[in-house]
């Protein structure tokens, strides 16, 4: 059985997951080839459990968040979950099949016969976050277990109660030899970002994924790096306002905004400013006429976090900018009890020094830059980080291929945002500073296999004909002038 990390002793917690690592990849040796079979049944105990504990996972994350409604999670963490496991298990048996690949000239006539044959790594790390604890878990998963590896999870301690449901799920649905947790603070995580796992995913922020690469880099653990990032969403002169305004804001208020993919900044031009934030306004207030006593909007996780966004604006305000709170009930929002919820709240042009343009904000704050010529959203963007997502609303085709072609970011949207994230077989990672690898479907199999390649030699004696064979001789020659000429 899976042995939960609270309360162990500090000195004792690395041993102890050590020695459950070893256990992994002892049974993983052992066990030889992991069939169709066995990656099936893994896969579908995951649903199962999955489903059972689908009302617990949404009073957990309710308590953790104060205030999350039981839509919101079943939508961002049970069904999305449930979904990619659904489609590895569909997919599994095509995915592990040997993958031929072309031989060259004239071996391949000989016959000679390349392969690649998709192995698994063995024992997989997964640090997964707070903000969709669950999926963030579970949808790794998938590709994982479609791959053949045993998993050891660490989640995030800002969601206890959400973490001691997923390590009474694991415990249900798995043998600790096949899939492992571990609970518990800062601590635990730093010991098992040092574990010589066969592969490390991390999601979270792009600050703490330096520490983990480095941790990494100690047993030369390869890691996939699912990060963050300012998005930002180009509005065209030819976009419906009030269509781009609602799927923003669905983005953008969704978990309150707690969501690496979520739009961090618009870029507008400047004589369609007024008529976009009149949108954005109206279309909140549509879906959230009232917000303090509003089931459906989420509260911000905790109270550091509520702290650090609050920070923004306070730098805000000291700079000089301002900020308009989408408040449509005109509640009063200092005098919550027991939650953390703060407004969507619209900063229009601040200034170029202040946080909010400069951090990842996680929250329902919006920068929105205004722009005279559509290339200076291209050139603004591009002297930023690289980010997880770009996002354009127009119908421009020359703009869009702008966008794809000169924006480097981990994924794009046309005409909404997110929705990307749902496609199972598009590759989910960023790039440079938003991430490295990816995962999700096809995809995720590859990431946590090995890609072995392997020839076949033909009953011909390839060497002695190709001239490969000392001593060396006109044949020799011969095959050179071959391989070498225009």
């Amino acid at each position: 059985m899976n042995a939960p990390t609270t309360g162990v002793p500090a000195s004792d917690i690395e041993t102890h997951m050590q020695s459950v690592l070893e256990a992994q990849r002892a049974d993983h040796i052992a066990a030889g080839e992991v069939s169709a079979a066995t990656r099936k049944d893994r896969l579908s105990r995951g649903i199962d459990v999955l489903l059972k504990y689908q009302d617990k996972v949404v009073d957990a994350l309710n308590t953790d968040f104060s205030c999350r409604a039981r839509e919101v999670t079943m939508l961002t963490d049970v069904a999305a979950s449930v979904v990619p496991m659904k489609h590895a298990l569909k997919h599994v048996d095509k995915w592990m099949r040997r993958e031929k690949r072309p031989t060259i000239f004239p071996l391949n006539l000989l016959g000679g016969r390349s392969t690649i044959e998709y192995q698994p790594l063995g024992v997989v790390g997964v640090i997964s976050p707070w903000n969709f604890p669950v999926n963030l878990t579970f949808g790794p998963l998938a590709g994982i277990l479609a791959a053949g590896n045993r998993v050891m999870i660490k989640p995030s301690e800002f969601t206890p109660a959400t973490s001691e449901v997923m390590a009474e799920m694991v415990n249900e649905a798995w043998d600790e030899k096949e899939v492992a947790i571990f609970t518990g603070g800062p601590e635990v995580g730093q010991a098992f970002s040092g574990l010589a796992f066969d592969h490390l995913l991390f999601t979270g922020a792009t600050g703490i994924a330096r520490h983990i690469m480095a941790a990494a880099a100690r047993n030369l653990v390869p890691v996939t790096l699912e990060l963050g990032g300012k998005s930002p969403v180009i509005i065209s002169r030819d976009t419906d306002l009030q269509v781009a305004a609602q799927r923003i804001m669905i983005g953008k208020t969704l978990n309150a905004g707690q969501i690496c993919l979520a739009p961090d900044y618009l870029l507008v031009p400047e004589e369609k400013l007024d008529d976009m934030v009149a949108a954005l306004k109206s279309v909140t207030a549509e879906m959230y006429p009232k917000l303090l006593d509003n089931p459906e909007y989420t509260s911000v996780v905790n109270e550091r976090h509520y702290q650090r966004l609050n920070g923004y604006l306070e730098d805000l305000v000291q700079r000089g900018g301002t900020a308009t709170p989408i408040n449509p009930a005109n509640e009063d929002f200092g005098a919550q009890q027991g939650t953390h919820k703060i407004p969507p709240t619209l900063i229009v042009n601040p200034p170029e020094d202040s946080k909010v343009l400069e951090e990842e904000i996680f929250g329902p704050l919006l920068p929105i830059r205004t722009y005279k010529d559509f290339d200076e959203t291209i050139s603004y963007v591009n002297s930023r980080p690289r980010p997880l997502a770009a996002y354009y609303f127009g119908q421009n085709k020359s703009e869009e291929e702008a966008v794809l072609k000169r924006i480097t970011s981990g994924g794009a949207c046309i005409n909404d945002v997110i929705m990307h994230v749902l496609q199972e077989e598009l590759p989910f990672g960023g790039v440079g500073p938003s991430g490295m690898g990816a995962y999700h479907g096809h995809e995720g199999f590859r990431n946590f296999s090995h890609a072995k390649s392997v020839y076949r030699q033909s009953r011909f004696n390839v060497a002695k004909l190709g001239g490969m064979l000392p001593p060396y001789g006109d044949a020799t020659e011969k095959s050179i002038k071959m391989q070498v000429k225009k």
